[in-house]
C-alpha cells in the first residue's frame, strides 16, 4: 500500500515505514506532525484519487531528525569597480518515517 501526500506545497510518494526528507516543517514542529492532504491512496485491492484530495483517510508520521543540506555558495562582483560579495544558504529539511495510513 502506498499514498501521494503533499507536504509544503511539494507531492511525496510514501509508504508505511518509509523516512522522507520534506521542507523545514518550523521551530514549532517538536511532536509528530499528521499529514491530512493526502492526493491518492493504493492498496491491494482498490484505489482512491482525491478531487483534489482524499477525505476521511490520515497519514500519521514522526519527526526524527532536522537537517541542513549542502551549502549553496553564491558570489556576485561588478566589472572594474573592485566589488565581490560572497555569501552562502544552507536549506533546513525535516527527516520524518511514516508510521501508518489508515482510513
Amino acid at each position: 500500500m502506498y499514498a501521494i501526500v503533499e507536504v509544503k506545497g511539494k507531492q511525496y510518494k510514501v509508504e508505511k515505514g518509509q523516512d522522507i526528507l520534506v521542507e523545514y516543517l518550523g521551530d514549532e514542529a517538536k511532536d509528530a506532525p499528521e499529514i491530512k492532504t493526502l492526493l491518492l491512496k493504493k492498496d491491494d485491492e482498490s484505489v482512491l484519487v482525491g478531487t483534489p484530495y482524499v477525505e476521511g483517510v490520515k497519514v500519521s508520521s514522526k519527526i526524527i531528525e532536522m537537517m541542513k543540506g549542502d551549502k549553496v555558495v553564491i558570489g556576485k562582483h561588478k566589472r572594474r569597480k573592485d566589488y565581490r560579495r560572497k555569501t552562502g544558504h544552507r536549506h533546513k529539511y525535516h527527516k520524518i518515517t511514516i508510521e501508518d495510513i489508515s482510513l
